[in-house]
């Protein structure tokens, strides 16, 4: 490790220290908790979501959705529900005024299903009416005739099937070669692998407002996690130019790839534009999983050759990820699965076959981790394989494998940034296990099922398991990353805006506590987001606290030269000799010295900045290329205890070290890793948006089980490893999207290990986990 690497050991809870970070002493700026701004609005009920939202003369909409996975539309008779009192609009595919379909890469989903419906709960139609009842009852009385279709379910007879849309049902194909294709191990392992359809289950509602305005146009309040993509496509659809469409953000009750489908503002936009008045629509929670993008179901075939040592010596894999009805964030996806299909482990020979396929189940999407969670999955379980087939302890094959600095990615690209992969995994390793529960009856509560589902206390098997994982961060394949912000300060309080929407990822508090770092103002207010701001891009893959707070800090620098320079200029010196912190301003010499607040008073001081890290290249027709800016890499040690009998599982804890970068927020990392944790855990045990024949089975919170806080083990940061990237703006990493992506491994992995039963499929069923005696 480089001489400026530190690493944070937390004791407990959320107080472990402040890191490398500088702080200042006023308990302020860059290494300190400092608290959300909004925490206190949240947790008191005041915070202002899009479901929130009032205007004057509102009407409520309401859209309706095919019942069908598969149909061609023979008509659609709107007669009935426009006769209908208080009905004020209806819209169906022939009111589009602009372009018929939309998406972020491909626009191939259309606004309303025209001729083909192609996943169940596909918009139909839309409706405006003076009370949401009303809107609801109009919907169902639009008459559709429909020829039902076979739907085409399973992504393997995708290839073979007749096109689902006019782009074919392949949306890429990525061939991964490097290596020598005749390369063998003396040891080989195969296997096959499922993951499960995640929601990403938002607990706030899906809502927005759609306010028409004076010149024609149109104002848009929603909870938009990309609004400049949002109003572009918004407007391409009302045949509008762009300044036309406003895209105000609203309270974002946390966001992780289900508020980037604009497939809701969309028809509220009509609507607004058709009836000259403010439209608003608060969806159902069946409204909700049928309407936004999921996690890509995947199937993934591997074989995993290595010598007797353990030594990984070739890695072949098959990828299919089943995108549903539209190709969405598909294609990066798959960049993803594929470019990381072998793991943070040296592959010295890797074939991967990658595809991404339409069918008619309901369409997939941007998740935190996609396509690296999927394959994590399947690589840990052949790690564990192997592990098995040579006698090795799981932990000891992995760390003679592990990736560093330096090596070479199958996709030919260098590990330039820090990867403490081996660092990360002797943590989780050597850290204490937990003690066993105990049989007594009034420790039943610890036993998989709860006090009421429980088995006897000796069917329960406890199991220790590793995965390592590792995600990219910001774009990839050549998209160009930029974000601007601009920082003004006048009368002693400093502003900072930047178009860069808050998911939760706690962005707005890192903006706050970089101004105060660079300018020792302890008052920061961050503007709200909307489109009359220059673009930030979309809140994915940690490039706000990159990207946007790169902007945020150049920004906040050219703002402190201003400061400086009359102050170096009087005493003779350049600004490179003055200092900020605890609020004064110092020399080197301590010659001057004066407070921020005096060298401020009467100046008004500001500064636009953009941030663009340096470009990254597609993959090209091998799978090699220079694809990612950086990854972020972590370990994870799971311990389960398993009723072998019935088959329940309960994860009593998660070790967890991680590559960060640089601590800028203790409280608020350890957050983010939790609940990283959590979601993943999720996604191991329970959480699987069950169809049959391409129908949603149970669109609802019953039949969608989601982990609660009963269901969350113990989670230990037992090491945050800050190596700081010296690319980034900060040196920081994301935190949250990698121990999703590897959580779901290591509690497979546990269970493996407690069963002795392969475990290929995720969510883990209880058939799975049962041992036959």
């Amino acid at each position: 490790m480089s001489s400026d690497t530190t690493t944070t050991e937390p004791t407990d809870g959320l107080g472990f220290g402040l890191g490398s970070g500088s702080g200042s002493g006023s308990g302020l700026g860059l290494g300190v908790s400092l608290p959300q701004a909004d925490a206190r609005a949240k947790t008191e009920g005041t915070f202002p979501y899009a479901s929130d939202l009032w205007a004057e003369g509102l009407l409520w909409a309401a859209i309706l959705r095919s019942p069908h996975p598969h149909a061609r539309i023979v008509s659609i008779d709107t007669t009935a529900a426009a006769a209908m009192p208080g009905v004020r609009a209806v819209v169906t595919h022939a009111d589009v005024p602009g372009a018929a379909t939309y998406g972020r890469q491909v626009a191939d989903r259309p606004v309303f299903a025209s001729d083909l419906v192609r996943h169940h709960g596909e918009a139909i139609a839309a409706v405006a009416a003076d009370h949401p009842d009303t809107a609801r009852l109009a919907a169902a009385a639009i008459a559709v005739e429909y020829e039902v279709l076979e739907p085409v379910t399973d992504p393997e007879q995708a290839f073979g099937a007749e096109p689902l849309h006019p782009d074919g049902n392949l949306i890429r194909h990525i061939p991964l070669r490097f290596g020598d294709p005749g390369a063998t191990g003396e040891v080989v392992v195969e296997g096959l692998y499922r993951i499960g359809r995640q929601d990403t289950a938002p607990v706030g509602a899906e809502a927005a407002l759609a306010v028409p305005r004076p010149d024609g146009g149109v104002e848009l309040y929603t909870a938009s996690t990309d609004p400049h993509t949002d109003r572009d496509l918004a407007a391409a659809c009302f045949g509008l130019a762009p300044e036309q469409v406003k895209v105000v953000v609203t309270g974002v009750p946390g966001a992780t790839g289900d508020r980037e489908d604009p497939g809701f503002q969309i028809p509220l936009g009509l609507l607004a534009l058709r009836t000259g008045c403010p439209v608003k629509l608060t969806a159902t929670r069946e409204e909700s999983f049928l309407g936004h993008a999921h996690r890509h179901p995947t199937l993934l075939r591997y074989r995993h050759h290595a010598d007797a040592e353990g030594r990984l010596v070739k890695v072949e894999a098959q990828i299919l990820l089943d995108a549903g009805a539209y190709a969405d964030s598909s294609s990066e996806s798959l960049a993803a699965a594929v470019a990381f299909a072998c793991g943070p482990y040296v592959v010295p020979h890797a074939f991967v076959e990658g595809w991404a396929v339409r069918t008619n189940n309901p369409p997939s999407g941007h998740v935190r981790g996609e396509g690296a969670m999927q394959v994590c999955a399947a690589y840990e379980a052949q790690m564990d394989k192997l592990a098995g087939k040579l006698g090795l302890d799981p932990a000891e094959l992995r760390m003679r494998n592990v990736l560093s600095t330096g090596d070479i990615l199958p996709t030919g690209q260098t590990v330039t940034c820090p990867a403490p992969v081996a660092e990360l995994l002797a943590a989780v390793r050597d850290f204490p296990l937990p003690s066993l529960p105990m049989d007594a009856p009034e420790e039943d509560w610890l036993l998989p099922g709860g006090p009421d589902g429980a088995g006897e206390p000796g069917a329960v098997r406890r199991g220790v398991g590793y995965a390592l994982g590792m995600v990219h961060m910001l774009g990839a394949e050549g998209t160009d990353e930029v974000s601007t912000a601009t920082v003004r300060v006048q009368d002693g309080v400093a502003t900072v805006i930047c178009a860069a929407v808050d998911t939760g990822s706690g962005f707005s508090t890192l903006a706050r506590q970089i101004v105060q770092d660079t300018l020792g103002v302890d008052e920061v207010y961050v503007a709200p987001v909307d489109t009359d701001q220059p673009p930030a891009g979309p809140a994915t893959h940690g490039r706000h606290t990159w990207v946007s707070g790169g902007a945020v800090e150049r920004a906040a620098k050219m703002v402190r030269t201003q400061l400086l320079q009359p102050l170096a200029h009087k005493f003779g010196m350049s600004t490179e000799l003055l200092q900020i912190a605890d609020g004064k301003i110092t020399s080197y010499d301590g010659v001057l010295s004066t407070t921020v607040t005096e060298a401020l008073e009467g100046k008004e001081l500001w500064a636009t900045a953009q941030c663009r890290p340096h470009p990254t290249e597609p993959l090209d027709e091998s799978g090699q290329g220079d694809a990612f800016v950086g990854i972020a890499f972590c370990a994870i040690r799971a311990v389960v205890d398993v009723d072998v009998e019935l088959g329940t599982v309960r994860v009593v804890e998660m070790a967890v070290a991680q590559d960060v970068g640089r601590i800028l927020n203790p409280a608020q990392l350890a957050t983010r890793i939790e609940a990283g944790v959590t979601q993943g855990v999720g996604a191991a045990l329970t959480e699987n948006l069950r169809t049959s024949r391409g129908l949603v089975r149970h669109p609802d919170l019953t039949g969608y089980a989601l982990p609660t806080s009963l269901d969350a083990p113990d989670i230990r940061i037992v090491k945050l490893v800050e190596e700081r990237d010296v690319v980034a703006p900060f040196g920081a990493k994301p935190a949250s999207a990698v121990p999703v992506v590897t959580s779901p491994a290591a509690v497979a992995a546990a269970v493996r290990a407690a069963t002795g039963r392969p475990v290929n499929r995720l969510p883990i069923r209880p058939q799975a986990a049962v041992v036959v005696a």
